[in-house]
Protein backbone atom coordinates (compact mmCIF):
# COMPACT_ATOMS: atom_id res chain seq x y z
CA UNK A 1 0.00 0.00 0.00
CA UNK A 2 1.29 3.78 -0.59
CA UNK A 3 2.21 6.10 1.95
CA UNK A 4 -0.45 8.20 0.54
CA UNK A 5 -3.11 5.03 0.86
CA UNK A 6 -1.62 4.33 4.65
CA UNK A 7 -1.83 7.96 5.49
CA UNK A 8 -5.70 7.85 4.37
CA UNK A 9 -6.21 4.91 6.03
CA UNK A 10 -5.23 6.22 9.24
CA UNK A 11 -7.19 9.42 8.99
CA UNK A 12 -10.52 7.70 8.38
CA UNK A 13 -9.38 5.41 11.42
CA UNK A 14 -9.32 8.87 13.63
CA UNK A 15 -12.03 9.96 12.62
CA UNK A 16 -13.89 7.05 14.01
CA UNK A 17 -12.02 6.47 17.31
CA UNK A 18 -12.69 9.63 19.21
CA UNK A 19 -14.03 7.76 22.57
CA UNK A 20 -16.21 5.37 20.51
CA UNK A 21 -16.81 7.18 17.10
CA UNK A 22 -20.59 8.66 17.36
CA UNK A 23 -22.98 10.11 15.16
CA UNK A 24 -25.93 11.40 16.95
CA UNK A 25 -28.13 8.77 15.58
CA UNK A 26 -31.30 8.63 17.34
CA UNK A 27 -34.43 8.60 15.00
CA UNK A 28 -37.06 5.46 15.95
CA UNK A 29 -36.99 2.36 17.06
CA UNK A 30 -33.86 0.09 18.48
CA UNK A 31 -30.58 0.11 15.99
CA UNK A 32 -27.50 -1.68 16.74
CA UNK A 33 -24.05 -0.64 14.62
CA UNK A 34 -22.20 -3.54 12.67
CA UNK A 35 -19.23 -4.67 14.46
CA UNK A 36 -15.82 -3.61 12.39
CA UNK A 37 -12.66 -5.73 11.58
CA UNK A 38 -9.81 -3.41 11.31
CA UNK A 39 -6.61 -4.80 10.95
CA UNK A 40 -3.60 -4.63 13.36
CA UNK A 41 -1.57 -2.15 13.18
CA UNK A 42 2.32 -2.51 14.78
CA UNK A 43 3.16 -0.15 17.49
CA UNK A 44 6.73 -0.26 16.87
CA UNK A 45 6.31 1.95 13.69
CA UNK A 46 4.80 4.58 15.41
CA UNK A 47 6.57 4.98 18.74
CA UNK A 48 6.78 7.98 19.35
CA UNK A 49 8.77 10.55 22.90
CA UNK A 50 6.32 10.93 25.94
CA UNK A 51 4.23 8.13 24.24
CA UNK A 52 4.64 4.84 27.12
CA UNK A 53 6.61 2.42 25.63
CA UNK A 54 4.89 -0.74 24.63
CA UNK A 55 2.01 1.77 22.93
CA UNK A 56 2.46 3.98 19.73
CA UNK A 57 0.72 6.86 18.32
CA UNK A 58 0.11 7.62 14.89
CA UNK A 59 -0.55 11.16 15.59
CA UNK A 60 1.55 12.04 18.81
CA UNK A 61 1.47 15.23 20.26
CA UNK A 62 5.12 16.61 20.86
CA UNK A 63 4.93 16.03 24.77
CA UNK A 64 7.77 17.87 26.83
CA UNK A 65 8.30 17.70 30.36
CA UNK A 66 4.47 16.13 31.10
CA UNK A 67 3.70 13.14 29.23
CA UNK A 68 1.18 10.43 29.31
CA UNK A 69 4.02 7.79 29.79
CA UNK A 70 4.73 9.41 33.26
CA UNK A 71 1.88 7.92 34.66
CA UNK A 72 2.12 3.84 35.55
CA UNK A 73 -1.54 2.91 34.68
CA UNK A 74 -3.18 3.15 31.10
CA UNK A 75 -5.90 1.52 29.38
CA UNK A 76 -8.26 2.21 26.61
CA UNK A 77 -11.62 2.77 25.38
CA UNK A 78 -13.26 1.40 22.70
CA UNK A 79 -16.46 0.53 20.11
CA UNK A 80 -17.34 -1.48 17.55
CA UNK A 81 -14.86 0.35 15.41
CA UNK A 82 -12.18 -1.60 17.27
CA UNK A 83 -13.71 -4.73 16.44
CA UNK A 84 -13.12 -7.86 18.39
CA UNK A 85 -9.92 -7.45 20.64
CA UNK A 86 -7.35 -9.99 21.82
CA UNK A 87 -7.77 -9.06 25.11
CA UNK A 88 -4.80 -11.86 26.33
CA UNK A 89 -2.47 -9.93 24.36
CA UNK A 90 -3.82 -6.40 25.25
CA UNK A 91 -3.67 -7.04 28.95
CA UNK A 92 0.19 -8.81 28.56
CA UNK A 93 1.07 -5.71 26.55
CA UNK A 94 -0.16 -3.26 29.79
CA UNK A 95 -3.65 -2.17 29.19
CA UNK A 96 -4.96 -2.27 32.66
CA UNK A 97 -8.70 -1.43 32.53
CA UNK A 98 -10.86 -0.63 29.59
CA UNK A 99 -14.31 0.86 28.75
CA UNK A 100 -16.10 0.17 25.77
CA UNK A 101 -19.05 2.04 24.34
CA UNK A 102 -22.45 0.12 25.07
CA UNK A 103 -25.28 2.88 23.95
CA UNK A 104 -26.11 6.41 22.45
CA UNK A 105 -29.06 8.13 23.51
CA UNK A 106 -32.59 6.24 23.72
CA UNK A 107 -32.04 3.63 21.05
CA UNK A 108 -28.94 2.92 20.10
CA UNK A 109 -26.70 -0.47 20.88
CA UNK A 110 -22.98 -0.62 19.79
CA UNK A 111 -22.37 -4.66 19.55
CA UNK A 112 -18.60 -4.16 20.50
CA UNK A 113 -19.58 -4.29 24.52
CA UNK A 114 -21.24 -8.06 24.07
CA UNK A 115 -18.84 -9.00 21.84
CA UNK A 116 -15.89 -7.53 23.95
CA UNK A 117 -17.09 -7.69 27.40
CA UNK A 118 -16.95 -11.03 28.07
CA UNK A 119 -13.66 -11.82 26.57
CA UNK A 120 -11.60 -8.81 28.60
CA UNK A 121 -13.59 -10.15 32.19
CA UNK A 122 -11.95 -13.72 31.12
CA UNK A 123 -8.69 -12.06 30.31
CA UNK A 124 -8.55 -10.29 33.73
CA UNK A 125 -8.98 -7.25 32.47
CA UNK A 126 -11.26 -4.55 34.51
CA UNK A 127 -13.83 -3.42 32.33
CA UNK A 128 -17.12 -1.29 32.29
CA UNK A 129 -19.58 0.32 29.98
CA UNK A 130 -20.01 4.09 28.37
CA UNK A 131 -22.66 6.14 27.15
CA UNK A 132 -22.89 8.44 24.61
CA UNK A 133 -25.44 11.21 25.59
CA UNK A 134 -27.82 12.63 23.43
CA UNK A 135 -29.35 15.62 23.80
CA UNK A 136 -33.07 15.34 22.12
CA UNK A 137 -33.61 12.70 24.58
CA UNK A 138 -34.38 13.75 28.52
CA UNK A 139 -32.30 12.01 30.90
CA UNK A 140 -34.23 9.67 32.64
CA UNK A 141 -34.92 7.66 28.97
CA UNK A 142 -31.60 7.10 28.50
CA UNK A 143 -30.49 6.25 31.83
CA UNK A 144 -33.64 3.68 31.34
CA UNK A 145 -31.73 2.84 28.24
CA UNK A 146 -28.27 2.09 29.38
CA UNK A 147 -29.89 0.34 32.36
CA UNK A 148 -31.88 -2.12 29.81
CA UNK A 149 -28.83 -3.08 27.62
CA UNK A 150 -25.75 -3.46 30.47
CA UNK A 151 -25.81 -5.38 33.37
CA UNK A 152 -24.64 -5.30 36.52
CA UNK A 153 -22.25 -7.84 36.74
CA UNK A 154 -19.54 -7.84 39.91
CA UNK A 155 -16.65 -6.41 39.89
CA UNK A 156 -16.88 -4.17 36.56
CA UNK A 157 -15.71 -0.61 36.23
CA UNK A 158 -18.39 1.85 37.49
CA UNK A 159 -20.74 3.27 34.42
CA UNK A 160 -19.51 6.65 32.48
CA UNK A 161 -21.77 9.25 30.89
CA UNK A 162 -19.54 10.30 27.59
CA UNK A 163 -21.10 14.11 27.34
CA UNK A 164 -19.90 16.37 25.25
CA UNK A 165 -21.11 18.27 22.02
CA UNK A 166 -21.84 16.57 18.95
CA UNK A 167 -22.42 18.95 16.24
CA UNK A 168 -21.96 16.29 13.04
CA UNK A 169 -25.70 15.07 14.50
CA UNK A 170 -27.81 14.36 11.82
CA UNK A 171 -30.73 14.19 14.16
CA UNK A 172 -30.22 16.33 17.06
CA UNK A 173 -29.65 20.05 16.94
CA UNK A 174 -30.84 20.80 20.70
CA UNK A 175 -27.67 22.63 22.53
CA UNK A 176 -29.24 23.03 26.23
CA UNK A 177 -28.14 26.37 28.08
CA UNK A 178 -25.59 25.32 30.74
CA UNK A 179 -27.67 24.83 33.76
CA UNK A 180 -29.93 22.86 31.67
CA UNK A 181 -26.77 20.58 30.91
CA UNK A 182 -25.55 20.42 34.60
CA UNK A 183 -29.20 19.35 35.60
CA UNK A 184 -29.51 16.93 32.66
CA UNK A 185 -25.96 15.25 33.76
CA UNK A 186 -27.01 14.84 37.95
CA UNK A 187 -30.37 13.50 36.83
CA UNK A 188 -28.75 11.06 34.45
CA UNK A 189 -26.15 10.15 37.32
CA UNK A 190 -28.70 9.65 39.97
CA UNK A 191 -30.87 7.24 38.18
CA UNK A 192 -27.64 4.97 37.26
CA UNK A 193 -25.81 5.17 40.15
CA UNK A 194 -28.77 4.09 41.88
CA UNK A 195 -28.84 0.99 39.45
CA UNK A 196 -25.41 0.08 40.03
CA UNK A 197 -24.56 0.78 43.41
CA UNK A 198 -22.08 3.12 42.43
CA UNK A 199 -22.25 6.63 40.47
CA UNK A 200 -21.07 7.01 36.98
CA UNK A 201 -17.51 8.57 35.93
CA UNK A 202 -18.24 11.84 33.29
CA UNK A 203 -16.08 11.26 30.46
CA UNK A 204 -16.17 15.52 28.63
CA UNK A 205 -13.42 17.56 26.48
CA UNK A 206 -12.56 20.69 27.25
CA UNK A 207 -14.68 22.79 24.90
CA UNK A 208 -17.85 21.30 26.71
CA UNK A 209 -16.35 21.36 30.63
CA UNK A 210 -15.65 25.24 29.96
CA UNK A 211 -19.00 26.20 27.36
CA UNK A 212 -21.18 24.40 30.94
CA UNK A 213 -19.00 25.15 33.33
CA UNK A 214 -18.99 21.70 34.52
CA UNK A 215 -16.57 22.90 37.80
CA UNK A 216 -19.75 23.78 39.73
CA UNK A 217 -20.80 19.81 39.57
CA UNK A 218 -20.15 18.40 42.93
CA UNK A 219 -19.87 15.06 43.65
CA UNK A 220 -18.29 14.17 40.20
CA UNK A 221 -15.58 12.04 38.94
CA UNK A 222 -13.97 13.02 36.00
CA UNK A 223 -12.47 11.28 32.73
CA UNK A 224 -10.97 13.94 30.59
CA UNK A 225 -9.98 14.08 27.26
CA UNK A 226 -6.63 15.82 27.08
CA UNK A 227 -4.88 14.96 23.79
CA UNK A 228 -3.00 18.12 23.81
CA UNK A 229 -1.56 19.03 27.01
CA UNK A 230 -1.72 17.68 30.07
CA UNK A 231 -5.49 18.14 31.74
CA UNK A 232 -4.17 20.68 34.29
CA UNK A 233 -3.56 23.17 30.96
CA UNK A 234 -6.97 23.00 29.76
CA UNK A 235 -9.27 22.33 33.09
CA UNK A 236 -7.84 24.47 35.74
CA UNK A 237 -7.87 23.36 39.12
CA UNK A 238 -10.24 20.26 38.08
CA UNK A 239 -9.89 16.82 40.03
CA UNK A 240 -9.80 14.13 37.52
CA UNK A 241 -8.88 10.64 37.88
CA UNK A 242 -8.53 9.55 34.39
CA UNK A 243 -6.84 11.04 31.12
CA UNK A 244 -7.79 10.38 27.82
CA UNK A 245 -4.39 11.87 25.72
CA UNK A 246 -5.00 10.22 22.59
CA UNK A 247 -7.54 9.44 19.80
CA UNK A 248 -5.11 7.61 17.67
CA UNK A 249 -3.20 5.47 19.99
CA UNK A 250 -1.56 1.81 18.58
CA UNK A 251 -2.32 -0.77 20.92
CA UNK A 252 -1.03 -4.76 20.65
CA UNK A 253 -4.47 -6.95 20.06
CA UNK A 254 -6.33 -3.51 19.24
CA UNK A 255 -7.53 -3.45 15.55
CA UNK A 256 -6.95 -0.03 14.16
CA UNK A 257 -6.05 3.08 15.89
CA UNK A 258 -7.59 3.83 20.04
CA UNK A 259 -8.48 6.06 22.45
CA UNK A 260 -5.67 5.57 25.32
CA UNK A 261 -6.36 6.92 28.08
CA UNK A 262 -4.14 7.15 31.71
CA UNK A 263 -5.07 6.92 35.89
CA UNK A 264 -4.08 9.74 37.78
CA UNK A 265 -2.23 8.04 40.41
CA UNK A 266 0.39 5.27 41.32
CA UNK A 267 -0.18 1.33 40.97
CA UNK A 268 -1.06 1.31 44.67
CA UNK A 269 -3.45 4.21 44.30
CA UNK A 270 -4.97 2.31 41.51
CA UNK A 271 -5.46 -0.55 42.87
CA UNK A 272 -6.79 1.11 45.98
CA UNK A 273 -9.49 3.06 43.63
CA UNK A 274 -10.45 -0.41 42.16
CA UNK A 275 -11.55 -1.90 45.08
CA UNK A 276 -13.52 1.05 46.22
CA UNK A 277 -15.43 1.80 43.30
CA UNK A 278 -15.90 -1.43 41.53
CA UNK A 279 -19.29 -2.85 41.53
Amino acid sequence: MSFIKVTAAIMALAALAGCGGHSGRDSGGPMRGTLMAPKQIDPATYRAPGVPAQFGDTKPHPWQEVHPAMLPVHGIDAARYQGRIDWPKARSSGVNFAWLKATEGGNYIDPGFSANAPQARAAGVPVGAYHFYYFCRTPQEQANWFIQNVPRVSGDLPPVLDIEWNHQSRSCRRFPDPATVRKEISEYAAIVGAYYKTRPLVYTTPDFYADNALGQLRGVEFWLRSTAAHPSARYPGERWSFWQWTGTGVVPGVGGITDVNAFGGSTDVWYAWLKARRQ
